[in-house]
């Protein structure tokens, strides 16, 4: 069996509605058709990560900044061999 993948807005909907407290977790489990421990998780990690909301500044994720790092790094690599490959067929090779 397929595991379900949930978007991340899909995710935020849920975990609001159960911190509004209007239904129970068993009620909010079955109208959006997810497991009760699922959705206490998501409740969790909405209240654990809310406080980044207030952060001043777009931050990026450390993930973000890691996959844009490596770009970098691949780039200043491709422009290096393109340097030494113009240096050597111009005859500039220290």
């Amino acid at each position: 069996m397929k595991r379900k993948s949930f978007t991340n807005e899909f995710k935020a909907k849920v975990a609001l509605e159960a911190i509004k407290g209007n239904s129970t977790i068993n009620e909010i489990a079955s109208e959006f058709g997810v497991h009760p421990n699922q959705v206490n998780t998501w409740k969790k990690q909405l209240m654990q990560g809310a406080d980044d909301v207030f952060v001043k500044g777009k931050s990026k994720s450390t993930k973000d900044v890691e996959k844009d790092k490596s770009r970098l790094y691949e780039q200043i690599g491709k422009l290096q061999v393109e340097v030494d490959w113009l240096k050597k067929k111009t005859g500039h090779l220290d």
